[in-house]
């Protein structure tokens, strides 16, 4: 099938609209944690098995954007987002009958395998066509995207807790919960599968600068240079990094001034979570545009950098100053989030925009990676600190040095980053006939 080809006169910032109405929706996924009390009171889990489904979903989302990226880039986005879409909401739809018969294993198969193939596909499905659009600002381009992923949870976490409360929290209140999920999600999203086009031709905008333009490498050779490797380990610290808090941010600003004059509430804790969520998204457009100007060599490097700092001084400072422990916090979840709406605009400027969706995909098993190892290095060290006896600040002390020492390596990989060899650039010619066949102009 042949993406859809914009018409004379159409203009390019009706494509971003179009990414946000994919973004909002699968950003869901960080509100997973709303269902997970009236999940185990209603099935009998334990909190590992009701985590169960999100932690498939994100699994599979790097998978599905991995093996889906060419399959994207081929199809076009409205192919991606009409995938996303069926997908996702077939995963809440499957998710609700599994609540309504009380059958965990159908909520783990449709949130965590079908919606979280969602998830990936509909991740990725506006990336390439976003950079194409605006190879004069790419940095913002994504960002506006990318922090609809990161603003979801803003959205559906309320909406959730309201469902729950008028519905019930029992199996059939979530199973209904599920339900309008599905269906709402599935208008909304259709929304940008009707909006969505490609350019016409190279130039998407008389003031922009050609989309095909410098380099082009193909996704096939992409993974073949160290500069994909060194941006997998950029990516993937960075993310490391800031999912530590994130997953883990309520019991440890609880616990850092547990032993205070003045302790943390569970309400103010939740009110720090809500802040870290506005952060993240925040830094998804602000920072992703800043690389615009700066440059992204330059924006990872304070990603990266000043992430280490910021961990530095909660580490030693951060039980003593609670504006210190919230400011530090708030600036490396916006690094975070900035770091995941800059990684493909920095893909564009090694590997030209001919698959950089593709690749992008397939960078995207970074963020498996740090998905798992973020929470598992905070969680077994503060586990065994408090066996060990200790309490408060000391939980978390040996994790932040850890975490400082895996931005570092991030750093040092940034810093090796280098323009891709010629010997893995494509033919022009080549690269000329693939966008033709893909821009027919009678479309």
């Amino acid at each position: 099938m042949s993406p859809p080809v914009a018409p004379p006169g159409w203009s390019r910032w009706l494509v971003p609209p179009a990414a946000l109405s994919v973004h909002l929706s699968i950003g869901q996924a960080y509100a997973w944690s709303v269902f997970k009390p009236p999940l185990e009171s209603a099935l009998g889990l334990s909190g590992t098995q009701s985590a169960l489904p999100f932690q498939l979903a994100i699994v599979m989302l790097g998978l599905s954007a991995a093996f889906g990226g060419t399959f994207v880039e081929r199809n076009g986005p409205r192919w991606a987002m009409t995938v996303a879409l069926v997908c996702f909401s077939s995963g809440f739809l499957i998710s609700a009958l599994g609540a309504a018969t009380e059958q965990y294993w159908l909520i783990v198969l449709g949130y965590g395998f079908v919606g979280g193939t969602g998830l990936g596909i509909g991740y990725i499905s506006p990336v390439s066509t976003l950079i194409k659009w605006f190879p004069d600002r790419p940095g913002m381009a994504t960002g506006i995207a990318i922090m609809g992923f990161g603003g979801g949870a803003l959205i559906a976490s309320p909406w959730s807790a309201q469902m729950l409360k008028s519905f019930g929290s029992d199996s059939s209140g979530i199973a209904v919960a599920f339900l309008v999920h599905g269906l709402t999600y599935a208008v909304f999203m259709s929304l940008g599968v009707l909006l969505v086009r490609v350019p016409r031709g190279e130039k998407p905008s008389p003031s922009a600068p050609s989309a095909l333009d410098g380099v082009q490498v193909s996704a096939r050779n992409a993974v073949r240079t160290p500069q994909f490797w060194c941006l997998w380990v950029v990516l993937c610290m960075n993310v490391t990094a800031g999912i530590g808090i994130l997953e883990k941010a309520a019991p440890m600003i609880t616990d850092f001034f547990a032993d205070t004059s003045t302790p943390v509430t569970v309400s103010a804790a939740a009110g720090f979570v809500a802040l870290l969520s506005a952060a993240n998204m925040a830094g998804r457009i602000g920072w992703s545009s800043t690389s615009d100007l700066i440059g992204r060599k330059n924006i990872y490097r304070v990603y990266l950098g000043v992430g280490a700092l910021m961990y530095a001084l909660i580490a030693w400072f951060g039980d003593s100053s609670k504006p210190l422990f919230i400011l530090s916090a708030l600036v490396i979840l916006s690094f975070y989030g900035g770091g995941f709406a800059t990684v493909p605009a920095y893909l564009k400027d090694l590997f030209g925009t001919y698959q950089v969706g593709a690749i992008h995909g397939r960078l995207l098993t970074a963020w498996s990676t740090a998905g798992v190892l973020g929470p598992l290095i905070v969680n077994r060290i503060a586990d065994h600190q408090e066996a060990a006896g200790r309490h408060g600040s000391s939980l978390y002390g040996m994790s932040f040095l850890i975490m400082i020492g895996l931005l570092a390596v991030g750093f040092v990989a940034n810093e090796l980053v280098r323009p891709v060899d010629a010997r893995h650039h494509i033919p022009a010619p080549r690269e000329a006939a693939d966008v033709a066949r893909q821009q027919p102009e009678s479309a």
